[in-house]
């Protein structure tokens, strides 16, 4: 009986039937706030409905930040890439009737519930090394799972599970894409287009999106993946000063704030800058192995 008057965290079933364990590679049954495994390894499930599968801590500077996290969310409650998640929803309707949908670095879990917003018959997993931003996608929609993994190691999944990927800036693990994806499934990644946000770049010092990054993107994938289709999508937004500065804050330049004047240059945002936002849609198929 759950005394606390509160409801024991639990995975989707479809989540608990493509999840593995990360010690011996049994599959995993549900427990009091826990999953476990035939072989007696078990994994607790945080109040929040995640689970932990990862044997040691993470490396600091890998993982997002509660901070970090705190950033993101409010960036995209504000609506700054409403058209992406809406453009990628609808690419992943065309694809899919139903299944799992797997985002691999899914982060807070704000485009794979719009994802299953749109295929109301599947079901999604969110696998990010991040657990601050895990407590936020297992909750982000009523059909979603999220499990804590490092996405350069083999995943905790079985072979073939997985009938959509999303891969939304986050890393790409090729192999694992191609092993967990179903034949006839598909990968969509996220990318961001040369001249993405590149007015604040310019402002703050940052590094520019390579332009050869489509090209860089299709080699990385060449040999597990054919792409199929790109769209592109995105256009102007007026960001105030304190979404400039979550824009920043929500990525990867969060972990180096204090190189080369970087915090200070963001303190120093007073007035609104109107900048580019421009996405790339990858659809890639993945081939016969």
């Amino acid at each position: 009986m759950n005394t606390t008057g509160t409801r024991a965290p639990r995975l989707p079933s479809a989540v608990l039937r493509a999840l593995r364990c990360s010690v011996c590679g049994e599959r995993l049954s549900p427990g009091e706030r826990a999953v476990r495994c035939p072989n007696r390894h078990s994994f607790d499930l945080a109040k929040q409905g995640y689970v932990n599968l990862l044997h040691a801590k993470v490396d600091a500077g890998t993982a997002d930040t509660a901070e970090m996290v705190a950033a993101r969310t409010e960036f995209l409650a504000a609506g700054h890439y409403a058209r992406l998640a809406e453009v990628l929803a609808g690419r992943a309707a065309d694809l899919l009737g139903g299944g799992l949908v797997l985002d691999a670095g899914g982060g807070t879990g704000y485009y794979l519930a719009r994802v299953l917003d749109a295929v109301p018959a599947a079901t999604g997993l969110a696998l990010d090394v991040s657990a601050a931003a895990l407590r936020r996608a297992a909750r982000a929609h009523p059909r979603a799972g999220a499990a804590v993994w490092n996405l350069w190691q083999e995943w905790p999944l079985g072979t073939g599970v997985a009938d959509l990927l999303l891969n939304v800036f986050a890393p790409r693990n090729a192999a694992e894409f191609h092993r967990v994806l179903r034949p006839g499934g598909a990968l969509l990644v996220v990318s961001p287009g040369p001249d993405h946000l590149a007015e604040l770049a310019g402002r703050l010092g940052l590094l520019a999106v390579d332009e050869d990054k489509r090209e860089r993107l299709d080699t990385a994938l060449a040999e597990y993946f054919t792409p199929a289709e790109r769209t592109s999508c995105g256009g102007g937004v007026l960001l105030d000063p304190a979404d400039a500065r979550r824009a920043v804050l929500m990525g990867p330049n969060a972990h180096h704030l204090h190189r080369d004047g970087l915090a200070d240059r963001l303190g120093a945002l007073t007035e609104p800058i109107e900048v580019t936002t421009a996405f790339e849609v990858s659809t890639y198929l993945p081939r016969t192995r």
